[in-house]
């Protein structure tokens, strides 16, 4: 596959976590939007660093091809934390409101 079908998928994926995050009010959606940016960006970079691949052979720096999916490893490990402690404020949001309306969030002020 082309590589150009991997940037086009990605751009089509973060835009439509951007359109997400913008337009939706459920604190849910939201979140699940900022993950679909995230893979988005996970996807780019896995397809770089296998675009990029230097062959084992050229001894040229031979850990150039998984340092991309290690760090999406790491992206995707913040990215669970991320969801776990969202998910804990969505749920307190929810028991003080009765709602997870992000516009309800200024009544957590008092």
């Amino acid at each position: 596959m082309d590589i150009k079908a991997y940037i086009a998928l990605a751009v089509t994926l973060f835009t439509i976590g951007i359109i997400g995050v913008l337009v939706r009010r459920n604190a849910i959606i939201i979140f699940m939007c900022v993950e679909l940016m995230l893979n988005a960006v996970n996807l780019l970079l896995v397809a770089f660093s296998k675009m990029h691949a230097i062959s084992p052979a050229a001894n040229v720096l031979p850990n150039a091809a998984s340092d991309a999916q290690v760090f999406v490893f790491f992206i995707m490990v913040v990215a669970a934390a991320e969801v776990s402690v969202g998910l804990a404020i969505i749920v307190m949001m929810y028991r003080n409101t009765h709602s997870v309306d992000v516009n309800f969030l200024n009544r957590l002020k008092n």
